[in-house]
């Protein structure tokens, strides 16, 4: 069985597009200011929505495994880890976030919020992609040369049991949840107190 839908073609793509493009707008990631805050420490939302995310679908997973539905050693490929490549990757769309403000999902969310910055910004990935092209051939036999594991997944990379890893994600969230979290009373509480202040220090 193949999921959503019983389809994998354009419409599963389609439908789960604008339901990850509608949770993105929600949660605020249409704005660079979003993504930027997070690369500073000052909030931690990207962080919590993503790694959510991340539980949500291999906690599924698990449970599919579990009912007989996924197979993955058939329906799945897990690819092996390419150290320098990796490396190269991570450094060149880690900086364009830090810079843009945006990864190549949120750009698209941007765009059709009517933000020009998003417009900008997915223009420089397909620029980038172009010139990626043009010297990739010239790089890949040494982004290509060191090998890390070879194809494990983190369950067997760490030699540890599937449900183990996963409420070991799980306890990540919640801490860092826990050591984020805002105390912030409402506005009119908040409002209240400073006019309560303000009282105190006129009678005074």
């Amino acid at each position: 069985m193949s999921f959503p839908l019983g389809y994998t073609g354009p419409l599963s793509g389609i439908v789960l597009g604008i339901v990850f493009g509608y949770v993105l707008e929600n949660a605020g990631f249409g704005s660079g200011c979003k993504l930027t805050a997070q690369l500073r420490l000052k909030d931690w939302a990207v962080f919590k929505v993503m790694f959510t995310a991340i539980i949500v679908a291999s906690g599924g997973l698990y449970l599919m495994q579990g009912l007989g539905l996924v197979n993955v050693a058939r329906d799945m490929f897990v690819p092996s880890v390419f150290i320098w490549g990796s490396a190269l990757g991570g450094v060149g769309i880690g900086a364009g976030m830090a810079i843009g403000g945006y990864c190549p999902g949120t750009s698209l969310v941007a765009l059709f919020s009517g933000k020009l910055d998003g417009l900008i910004f997915f223009l420089g990935i397909g620029l980038g992609t172009l010139v990626f092209n043009g010297f990739s051939a010239s790089i890949e036999s040494w982004a290509w040369k060191q090998v890390g594991p070879d194809s494990l997944t983190v369950p067997q990379l760490l030699h540890m049991p599937v449900w183990a890893v996963w409420g070991l994600l799980f306890a990540i969230l919640v801490g860092v949840g826990y050591l984020t979290r805002t105390n912030q009373a409402s506005p009119a509480a908040s409002m209240s107190r400073k006019a309560s202040g303000m009282t105190a220090t006129q009678h005074s």
